[in-house]
Order: C-alpha cells, then sequence, then structure tokens
C-alpha cells in the first residue's frame, strides 16, 4: 500500500501515545511517531511510523508500518541517509569558526546566502559564485535577520515577533520576577534578551533557545543553544545536550524559570504538549520545594481555535486575549479589525490576572473574570463569561443559551447558531462516533475501537493479504494537501 492511501481524504489521523520501552525508528529529525488512520463506518487502518516534524513527504519520505520487519540492508542505508542530512560542522566547531569569524576585520566578514553560513577567509574561494553579503557587527547580534526564514507551515516555519510582542512578553516575564528564559522555537525572542542585556537598562536575564534550525550553531555557543524537535523531545547532540537543558532548568538564587513557545503553526498539538510536558517533568524534578504537582511556567504562542485541544493536553493553561504578531508574516499585524485581526494568543498557566496587557492597544480589565481582555470583548451576564475569542464583540443567542460569533445565525432546522450558508440539515454533536456511527458516544468511548486493529495485526502476522470491503467506486479526484484541507477549515472557522 502506498503512503498516499495512509492519508487518504476519507481517513483521519491520529498520534498514537508511545509505549514505555519501545523504540521507534528513526528519520533525519530523529526518532518517528506512530500514527493510526481511523475511518468512518468502522473500517480500522492500521498503524504506521512517520516523521514527527513534517507532514508533508516531500519534505521527509520516512514511513513504515508498525508490524513491518526491516532488512539489516535496509537499517544500513537508512542510517547512511540520516548520517548524511546531519549538519556540516558539529556545534564546537562551530563555535570555534564563531570566535575566528568575530574577530576578523569587518571587510573580510562574508556571509554565503546560498549555503546560509558564515564564511571564513581561506572559504571565499569556494563560494565566488555564490551570493555574498558583508556581515555588520549588529546581525551576528540578530542571526534571525541575516538567516532566511524557514516557511514550511507544516514543520519548520518562521515567523519572527515584531519588536512590539518581542518587548511585551519579555516586559511581562521580568515584570513577574523570572530571570531565565527557555525559548523553544523563539529565536528572535532569544535575540532580543541578549541585547538588552548589552544595553544594561534592564534587569539582566538568562535565555536558552531550544530550535530544530540547525543554522543558529554558528551564532550561539553550547550553553545557549541547542539544537531541538520540539515535536518528539528530540535532542540532536544527545546526552549533552539534554544536560545543558538540565543546567538551566535549575533554579538557584532566585532565578526563576520560565518556557515561552512558538511551534509551527501547522504543527499537531499532542506531540508538542507531550514534549512541554516532558520539560515540565524534568524541571519539576530538579526543584528544591515541593513541586509534585506543579508545571513549568509557561507561555506556548498558537492561534485561538486550537484552544479545545490546547485545554484537553494541557487543563491548567488559559487562552489570553493578547494579539500576538509577526514581522514576515502578511496577515497577522498588529492594529487590523474585524476578521483581520491576527489569531495568534497566548496560552499560559500563570495566573491570568497577574499578566497585565497594555490599555494603549486596547485591552481592559475584566473584574468577573479576573483578567485582561479585549475592549470589544463585552462581559455575558448569562454566560458569566468575556466570550469572545476572535477579537469580536460576540452576541448571546437565548436559544443556543451560548454566546456566538457576530456573522452567525440561529437555524431552526439544526438547533443551533452557524454561517447563513452552512450545510442545513445536521445540527451540532450530531456527527456521533465516527468508528460505528453511533450517536450515543465518540470514537474515543467506542467499545469496538481495537478490534479492527487487533484483526489488521493478526492478519498481517500469518501473512494474509488485506481485503478492501469499501465498494468500487469512481476513480478519486485529486487529494487536496493536509495544509489545503487545514486552511479551509481553519477558515470557517474565523468567519
Amino acid at each position: 500500500m502506498e503512503v498516499s492511501e495512509a492519508n487518504d481524504e476519507s481517513f483521519g489521523i491520529e498520534v498514537i501515545p508511545a509505549e514505555d520501552g519501545k523504540l521507534a525508528p528513526c528519520c533525519p529529525h530523529g526518532p518517528t511517531l506512530l500514527f493510526e488512520k481511523v475511518g468512518k463506518g468502522g473500517e480500522k487502518g492500521r498503524r504506521f511510523y512517520a516523521c514527527s516534524a513534517c507532514r508533508d513527504r516531500k519534505d521527509c519520505n520516512f514511513f513504515q508500518w508498525e508490524e513491518e520487519k526491516v532488512s539489516e540492508v535496509r537499517l544500513l542505508a537508512r542510517q547512511a541517509e540520516n548520517q548524511s542530512k546531519r549538519p556540516v560542522f558539529t556545534q564546537q566547531e562551530n563555535c570555534s569558526r564563531f570566535r575566528k569569524f568575530s574577530s576578523l576585520p569587518l571587510d573580510e566578514k562574508k556571509f554565503c546566502q546560498d549555503c546560509q553560513m558564515l564564511l571564513l577567509p581561506g572559504e571565499h574561494g569556494a563560494h565566488s559564485s555564490h551570493k555574498t553579503t558583508a556581515v555588520s557587527t549588529d546581525q551576528l547580534r540578530r542571526p534571525s535577520v541575516l538567516l532566511r526564514p524557514l516557511d514550511n507551515k507544516k514543520s519548520n516555519a518562521q515567523y519572527l515577533f515584531t519588536d512590539r510582542s518581542s518587548h511585551f512578553l519579555l516586559d511581562t516575564l521580568a515584570g513577574l520576577g523570572y530571570k531565565k528564559v527557555l525559548c523553544v522555537g523563539t529565536p528572535s525572542l532569544q535575540e532580543l534578551i541578549k541585547l538588552r542585556n548589552l544595553e544594561q537598562k534592564h534587569e539582566p536575564m538568562k535565555s536558552l533557545l531550544l530550535d530544530i534550525d540547525f543554522r543558529y550553531t554558528q551564532f550561539y555557543s553550547q550553553d545557549e543553544f541547542c539544537h531541538y524537535n520540539m515535536f518528539n523531545h528530540h535532542f540532536f547532540d544527545g546526552e549533552a545536550s539534554g544536560a545543558v537543558l538540565q543546567a538551566f532548568l535549575t533554579e538557584c538564587d532566585g532565578q526563576k524559570v520560565v518556557m515561552v513557545a512558538d511551534p509551527p503553526f501547522g504543527g499537531l498539538v499532542k506531540p508538542l504538549a507531550s514534549s512541554f510536558s516532558l520539560i515540565s517533568h524534568t524541571w519539576r524534578k530538579l526543584q528544591s520545594s515541593d513541586c509534585s504537582n506543579t508545571d513549568i511556567p509557561m507561555m506556548w504562542i498558537f492561534p485561538y481555535f486550537f484552544e479545545p485541544r490546547i485545554l484537553e493536553c494541557l487543563p491548567s493553561c488559559t487562552m489570553l486575549d493578547y494579539q500576538v504578531d509577526y514581522d514576515n508574516h502578511p496577515m497577522y499585524k498588529h492594529g487590523k479589525t474585524g476578521r483581520k485581526q491576527s489569531p495568534v494568543r497566548l496560552f499560559t498557566n500563570i495566573s491570568p490576572r497577574d499578566v497585565v496587557l497594555p490599555k494603549d492597544e486596547g485591552y481592559r480589565f475584566c473584574s468577573v473574570c479576573q483578567r485582561f481582555v479585549l475592549s470589544l470583548n463585552k462581559h455575558c451576564a448569562k454566560c458569566n463569561v468575556c466570550p469572545s475569542k476572535d477579537g469580536r464583540e460576540w452576541k448571546h443567542c437565548s436559544m443556543c443559551e451560548k454566546c456566538v460569533k457576530p456573522s452567525w445565525r440561529h437555524c431552526q432546522r439544526c438547533g443551533r447558531c452557524a454561517l447563513p450558508d452552512h450545510p442545513c440539515g445536521q445540527g451540532e454533536g450530531q456527527e456521533g462516533c465516527f468508528n460505528c456511527g453511533s450517536l450515543e458516544h465518540k470514537r474515543k468511548a467506542c467499545p469496538l475501537k481495537d478490534t479492527h486493529r487487533i484483526s489488521h495485526r493478526s492478519n498481517a502476522k500469518s501473512g494474509g493479504k488485506r481485503v478492501s470491503h469499501r465498494p468500487l467506486l469512481k476513480p478519486k479526484a485529486k487529494r487536496k494537501s493536509g495544509a489545503a484541507r487545514r486552511a479551509k477549515a481553519l477558515a470557517a472557522l474565523s468567519k
């Protein structure tokens, strides 16, 4: 069976939590994740391993069935491929190169835009046909401006905070007494911390950047950067990087630690939450006081429409109304109104009332909800919350007994509020079980949930061929990519 069939549009894909002691095969991005197809009508797909970081086979084509036996020859070829994808220089070598580069005269400091690397004088000739630029001291201090941003929304997209958002985050965290910031996928935040430390106008802060972009090893020491995949909690440099993280998470002399994470918006929530929980577990073990039931203070930056999934994984978090904006994103900009506002929010386990949002940007404090909200997010006495998620003023529907988006209307036939042009006849919550079709429960509680998987495993072990029971249909149209399907769903949510 081809991988395209495993990603068939008629199926849902679910991440399966790793079993203790069971090692997953590795791709160039570290240990893979175990996925499972979930089809309507009880058709259960086989489980398979795929890349944790890339949702598109064009970026990483690793695929392996869970029960598949892999030959020694194929394992060796896979190891060779993984090794070939490693960076040319180790982090230690890059640190040595950076010291040499920093001592060069200004006219000898060159950066190859084609290879995305700093060049030492002896390397200029080999890159003579490439596009190179001079490098200033300011650019060395802000490598995210010098480097070409990665733009794959499904794996490693780099949208850089505006100075407005970065300064707000740092001012807020400093005001709450945090001295150490663990920057997970937030290179521009690390840069601003180091710049503010040089200015000596603010209380000094320490930072450690965890990021999958190995290019940053050219600019930071081993105590400032770890090559890290946040989708599987994998450190590419192994125990050495793990020791760096542990040292940073150790709080001494009153230096409180906080984690700020900004994952790619196309990433899966469950693997991210799992990695953040593992970081929290490491932090918890290092605390001298009793923190057995406490998580590391964190701010997870993600679009508001992922709120249900994030709260399902991390129930201690709360979504704040603060709108995060980015320099290099065409839509996520501050100052826009209506549906054009940035949908990116802060999810945090820090007390919402302690995170003071700026009044000059249109935020106010709700004394009932005990948190800061956007001025248009009016408190609803009937719901007893400030209900808006997208920055617009929501309205209360007495028939639904909840507040809804201003563009929604109550549909008598469906018995719920929806867009005026919604497909009528299927009420909210009427979808039932995705596995067996029952309206009495959801798929997670289905008593038949594991039956098809067991039959598939026994079938595979016995060497029997899987026979599809689906009726013969006309040839399928070209399948939309996962990104296109998600974009369509997110567009509908924002209406």
